[in-house]
């Protein structure tokens, strides 16, 4: 790990541990153990640190949906895929994203983190809204709706359907993060909800 990339490590831990404005530049600095002066070579300030980490996010991101063979974020490209896929296939790749969102090492600190500030601090509650519940929805509402008009799915409302599918999902990740020790059950209860969405929507196999 380089010193960048170091910064970046140190700084979310510092900002799940304590909460973003509690942290400094150079408590940050003196955890990667280094001087202030250095780390804003790399990095003009903390928001710029905090930019670099959403990105960092995006980017691993990325890398897990094209390990999975799908874009996740490009709805009209994935609605083609999800097509094809059986039933057996989406519980897989639900699953696979679950365990993501809450074992990969980045979003279960800047969950945290957020989690907590999202009531100290307006912007920072934006930015919690935006990346677990209205891009998650927006993507999902898309995908559903491209589906819905090819006849893959059936309902007369899209923003509807997209809740009953994502709001008990983000539920199961949210007690997932308050008591690890649920996180069978909570797997459990994905695979029954995802079957039981297919059955009331009148999946097609």
């Amino acid at each position: 790990m380089n010193t960048k990339q170091k910064i970046l490590d140190e700084a979310l831990t510092l900002f799940s541990e304590k909460g973003y404005a509690n942290v400094f530049v150079g408590d940050i600095a003196d955890r990667v153990g280094i001087k202030a002066p250095s780390l804003y070579k790399h990095y003009r300030n903390k928001q710029a640190i905090f930019d670099a980490i959403i990105d960092e996010m995006n980017h691993r991101f990325e890398e897990q949906a094209q390990a999975m063979q799908i874009d996740g974020t490009d709805a009209s490209h994935d609605a083609g895929i999800y097509e094809h896929l059986s039933e057996d296939r989406l519980l897989e790749i639900g699953r696979e994203f679950f365990l993501y969102y809450l074992h990969d090492d980045y979003n279960r600190r800047f969950r945290k983190m957020l989690t907590i500030e999202q009531f100290h601090d307006r912007d920072l509650a934006k930015v919690y809204s935006k990346l677990y519940i209205d891009a998650p929805l927006s993507y999902q509402g898309a995908l559903f709706g491209f589906m819905a008009v090819s006849g893959i799915l059936k309902t007369d409302n899209v923003e509807i359907m997209t809740l009953h599918f994502y709001a008990p999902i983000y539920f199961m990740l949210t007690v997932c993060d308050r008591e690890p020790d649920r996180e069978g059950e909570m797997l459990k209860l994905l695979d029954e909800h995802i079957r039981q969405f297919n059955r009331i929507y009148g999946r097609k196999e």
